[in-house]
């Protein structure tokens, strides 16, 4: 396994690889590895011909309040879980090397950004989906994996890979979860004991409302249940929604296929989850 930090390094591996006729795919990643990740990596293998992962805690898509600079980095760690999984280069670039001095291009896809985490989150979508474009275009992958627990972010980078034209076949990976259903994120580690017994019943309440809503409720009472039971044990909600699982536009009365968003705060933890989900 290759570690290179410059994008010179990654470009002339690449173009080695391209000239024995090999297929690429890219797993782009913010590091602090876990399972679900490890996964996302299993799937490329199978994909592609030599796989690509990227560990980069991105700036752009954290404002000023979020955990930008508590967010675990551990590289060494991360090297060797990708080493046991035979990744065959790993970029670890520098803020410098992704975001030269001066720079002033964004990519922005509107629409399916802007609810859900897009409202509570305002620039983050923004930030992901020109730090995506970027290592797209270092790599010029044939396939690119991303895990479906961020929904929202694999349907924004599904919707500019369309709009741009890019012949990139963008795969979704089912979520891991742990034995108790909460998905599996670099972010539960701030959990409390308290919270993280706490947790799971993110994904119980997901699980209700797909069950309620196949069986011929509505989506928007069930919804309004379901929160006020959640903010009675101690969560904090910014969003609880049915949705269409491709425009993620207000699902419509007669609609058969739904996907369920929900980010929820324990304390100080942000914690996102969903669950697609079909009628007849």
């Amino acid at each position: 396994m290759q570690v290179v930090q410059l994008n010179s390094a990654l470009i002339g591996n690449l173009r080695h690889q391209r000239s024995k006729g090999q297929s690429i795919a890219l797993v782009p990643t913010m590091g602090n590895l876990h399972q679900g990740h490890l996964q996302l990596v299993k799937r490329a293998k199978q994909l592609a011909d030599f796989v690509v992962v990227s560990i980069f805690v991105n700036p752009t898509q954290f404002a000023a309040h979020e955990d930008l600079d508590r967010y675990p980095r551990t590289l060494e760690q991360d090297l060797r879980q990708l080493a046991e999984m035979e990744a065959d280069l790993v970029y670890t670039p520098s803020v410098e090397e992704l975001y030269p001095a001066g720079s002033q291009t964004w990519v922005e896809t509107l629409g399916i950004s802007e609810p859900f985490c897009g409202s509570s989150r305002p620039g983050h979508f923004r930030g992901v989906t020109t730090v995506v474009n970027k290592l797209f275009n270092l790599v010029q992958p044939d396939y690119a994996v991303f895990g479906k627990k961020d929904y929202q972010q694999l349907a924004v980078i599904r919707q500019m890979a369309r709009d741009l034209l890019m012949p990139i076949e963008i795969i979704g990976q089912d979520t891991e979860r742990d034995s108790d259903g909460l998905a599996l994120s670099s972010r539960n580690q701030y959990l409390s004991p308290d919270q993280r017994q706490l947790a799971p019943m993110i994904y119980l309440s997901l699980q209700q409302l797909a069950t309620a809503w196949q069986q011929g409720g509505d989506a928007d009472d069930l919804c309004g249940q379901a929160n006020a039971e959640l903010t009675a044990q101690g969560f904090d909600l910014d969003y609880l929604a049915f949705a269409d699982p491709l425009s993620l536009q207000p699902l419509a009365p007669e609609a058969q296929q739904a996907v369920i968003l929900i980010a929820a705060r324990l304390g100080s933890t942000r914690l996102i989850d969903n669950l697609e989900c079909s009628r007849g």
